[in-house]
């Protein structure tokens, strides 16, 4: 790659950046909501740098050096496709994990919890998917026996029937890890249908150990918006439809 190429590829990949942290929620699709301040500095820091690079090589006439049988001005044509992945933050941003990753992996290790609080009277009640799983498998008062409760997540079809999942960043999606509640009592939709689910626990182990399944009788599904909160295990963070 010519030192001329690398001058629009920095500023192509710094207005990527930019475009996609200051003017999208894109960005959410890959990293956490806290990193966003890093992305704008990072494609500010780019745009400047290539900037400054055009600038000098136009002031000073740089020539590079082209010595007999050593050429330093170009690297393998492989270097290339940088262009690709800086053309696609502006152009055609990468879909976002979904029910294709979350079947090809187990559900998070919860950690342990000793002490829950009482549960509110609301019904149905909305929990998300590791409140509801801790619950089922930690709470020795079993306060969650007989109640309806509400969740939210996307389907991800499954042998012998169908999740509904959450993925969830640590930090960004390369250490998602993913939570999982089987629904029972109602066909699978489509996989990547975002819902929200009313049911009560599916009895299936001693509920309260370890044993219990993490596990829902559905009594109604109703389809959601994809929220902009998609990659946590929160509750939706924009209205249903």
């Amino acid at each position: 790659m010519k030192r001329t190429a690398q001058i629009p590829l920095l500023i192509l990949t710094g207005l990527g950046l930019l475009h996609t942290a200051l003017f999208t929620d894109l960005y959410l699709r890959y990293v956490k909501e806290g990193l966003r301040p890093l992305l704008i500095i990072s494609g500010v820091l780019l745009l400047l740098l290539g900037l400054a690079h055009a600038a000098f090589d136009h002031d000073t006439g740089e020539q590079e050096d082209h010595a007999p049988g050593h050429d330093h001005s170009t690297a393998p044509r492989i270097a290339w496709l940088l262009f690709l992945p800086a053309l696609s933050l502006l152009l055609y941003a990468p879909p976002a994990l979904g029910a294709y990753t979350a079947a090809h992996v187990g559900s998070e290790t919860l950690k342990q919890q000793k002490r829950f609080a009482a549960l509110p009277a609301t019904s149905p009640l909305p929990m998300t998917l590791t409140d509801f799983t801790t619950r089922v498998q930690q709470d020795k008062e079993r306060a969650i026996q007989g109640r309806t409760v509400e969740m939210t997540g996307f389907v991800t079809p499954g042998q012998g029937g169908w999740d509904l999942t959450r993925i969830i960043f640590t930090c960004c999606a390369a250490d998602a890890q993913t939570v999982k509640i089987r629904m029972y009592g109602t066909p699978a939709p489509p996989a990547n249908t975002w819902l929200a689910v009313t049911g009560t626990w599916h009895t299936r182990g001693a509920l309260g150990t370890k044993s219990a399944a993490a596990a829902l009788d559905v009594r109604g599904t109703r389809r959601i918006a994809q929220p902009v909160n998609a990659f946590t295990d929160d509750l939706p963070l924009t209205p249903t439809r």
